[in-house]
């Protein structure tokens, strides 16, 4: 599926782009996915559109299958890498479970600056993308993933959120879709 539309009020939230995770080993290119997304920040930014920039600090408590998956971050590991361009204009989430909704005020934020739709990228595509992608439909927002501007560890789990779960919660389609989406919009 393609990008339809976008609406007048639309975020782009941009999760875990931080040092610690673009450095692990990804199923595409690192530089890739942060070059896209500081094509789709340039853009939201040149407009006044909500940005937000989230990034992750731990992780719940609750046991796994996989036991403790996340590391003890240390600053460097929870800073957000610099490809974003980080502003003042720009809102600020630390997370500590996949979702940036959870505990982070992210809903009552957007709430505020009257957020119908939102644009989700980053890393992991089926972890901390996904789950926010979920919260963020479970809310009533429009989702749209560019699928060009996320990737994961895992490039199975990638695929699969990509051709099963998104389809169900959002729109996908490409950076180019959304930027032309955006320019339809003005």
């Amino acid at each position: 599926m393609s990008v339809t539309a976008l609406d007048p009020k639309t975020a782009l939230i941009v999760v875990d782009l931080q040092k610690g995770i673009v450095g692990l080993p990804l199923a595409h290119p690192a530089a890739d996915v942060l070059a896209r997304n500081a094509e789709l920040l340039a853009e939201f930014r040149r407009r006044g559109l909500p940005v937000v920039l989230v990034n992750v600090a731990g992780g719940p408590a609750g046991r796994n299958d996989l036991g403790a998956s996340f590391p003890a971050p240390t600053a460097e590991w929870t800073e957000l890498a610099p490809e974003l361009g980080a502003t003042e204009g720009d809102h600020l989430v630390t997370k500590y479970s996949r979702s940036a909704f959870t505990k982070t005020g992210l809903n009552e934020w957007l709430s505020e600056q009257g957020v119908t739709q939102v644009v989700v990228t980053g890393i992991a595509t089926s972890s901390g993308v996904e789950s926010t992608a979920r919260d963020a439909h479970e809310q009533g927002y429009h989702v749209t993933v560019p699928v060009d501007a996320v990737t994961d560890t895992d490039g199975a789990a990638h695929d699969h959120t990509i051709a099963k779960i998104y389809p169900r919660i959002a729109e996908t389609g490409t950076t180019k879709d959304v930027l032309a989406a955006l320019a339809d919009a003005s």
